[in-house]
């Protein structure tokens, strides 16, 4: 399941909202020069860490790995930077849609539990 179009798509969506809640985030930050600063450099930063660290062979993403991650450190690095996304979405006052995404977020690892027992056993 974890690897179905509709999943993946989900996926895809999540990911983008999170770096788009990261921009945001990031912009309210800081005043002047350093809006820009956080508002590229946060999702910029999460970015390249999700592009870097893979696990190879992974059948959710194109299975090359720049830095071959074992699937456990893969598995908490996505939660981790789901989660931020999710906060960043609440500390920016978007309790409702923060509930909403967080909930989407754990309805997409639910659907992708074959994906996750996979990466546990890399």
């Amino acid at each position: 399941m974890g690897s179905n179009p509709i999943n993946l798509a989900l996926r895809f969506v999540l990911e983008i909202i999170m770096f788009v809640a990261m921009a945001l985030w990031g912009w309210r930050q800081g005043d002047g020069f350093l809006r820009f600063v956080f508002a590229l450099g946060v999702p910029l930063i999460a970015a390249i860490l999700w592009g870097t660290f893979a696990v190879s062979g992974d059948p959710s993403r194109s299975g090359k790995s720049p830095v071959r991650t074992p699937g456990i450190i893969r598995l908490l690095l996505e939660l981790a930077l789901f989660g931020f996304g999710t906060w960043a979405i609440y500390d920016m006052g978007y309790v409702t849609v923060s509930m909403v995404y967080g909930a989407l977020v754990l309805i997409h690892y639910g659907l992708s539990y074959d994906r996750i027992l996979w990466l546990v056993k890399q």
